[in-house]
């Protein structure tokens, strides 16, 4: 899978891009990932990519004929799947949007930065959609970019360490995961909880699942809404 990302700060990516699952996967070749220096089509000789608001206002708004001519560059070599604004606006990216994702060859993403971004960049159709990482600001893209390409890596074959890892994720099958341990079995007197111990495979789903149910109902109410409750669920969480 490829992604593209058009940016202010190519140089952000390069220590996330070396390191751990995602940089194995980089090495191996099942993730690639090329960075655009939005500043290479911007014109003068300061190479703006800003400028103020129209109707006054704090601020500065990104401009929207380098954002076009950069991912035009990108359409004209190759071809592209889907164009992402990561934009505080945007729908909330999740689990299901990242398995979607994964599933195409070349996606590129847009970080904004400043105060925001020139919206025709929308409203002319550059680009497809806008994203949003949750109901906070980021000073720019470029982390919610990292967490697009990290959230869908993980999907693609070859890229996790255990295959396995990645159905039990959080958010995977709506339910958060349930808690982990290893060991030491005690430490300042807390404890493994004994049913992961007994060997009862059976009774450790049982547990894992109850315990899944019950995190979920106390921090993410809204995700409970989704799920039809089998009679032994709706037991479980009774216990």
């Amino acid at each position: 899978m490829r992604f593209t990302v058009i940016t202010i700060f190519p140089e952000f990516f390069d220590s996330p891009l070396r390191v751990g699952l995602l940089g194995k996967a980089v090495e191996k070749g099942i993730v690639e990932v090329q960075t655009v220096q939005l500043r290479s089509f911007a014109k003068g000789r300061h190479q703006c990519v800003d400028d103020s608001p129209y109707g006054g206002g704090p601020g500065m708004v990104m401009m929207v004929e380098p954002l076009v001519k950069a991912i035009e560059s990108v359409k004209t070599a190759v071809s592209v799947d889907r164009t992402i604004l990561l934009s505080p606006r945007g729908k909330v990216f999740d689990q299901d949007r990242a398995r979607h994702l994964s599933r195409m060859d070349h996606v590129v993403l847009v970080c904004g930065r400043y105060e925001g971004v020139d919206d025709r960049l929308t409203e002319g159709g550059f680009v497809d959609e806008e994203l949003s990482m949750g109901d906070y600001v980021l000073n720019g893209g470029e982390v919610a970019s990292l967490a697009v390409i990290e959230a869908c890596s993980r999907m693609l074959p070859g890229a996790m360490g255990n295959v396995d890892s990645v159905p039990n994720d959080s958010f995977y099958s709506v339910l958060l995961d349930h808690p982990h341990f290893t060991r030491p079995r005690l430490f300042r007197g807390l404890e493994v909880p004994e049913v992961l111990l007994g060997g009862n495979h059976s009774e450790v789903d049982r547990w894992r699942r109850k315990q899944a149910l019950r995190i979920t109902a106390d921090n993410r109410p809204d995700l409970m809404e989704q799920l039809l409750l089998t009679d032994e669920e709706r037991r479980l969480l009774e216990e």
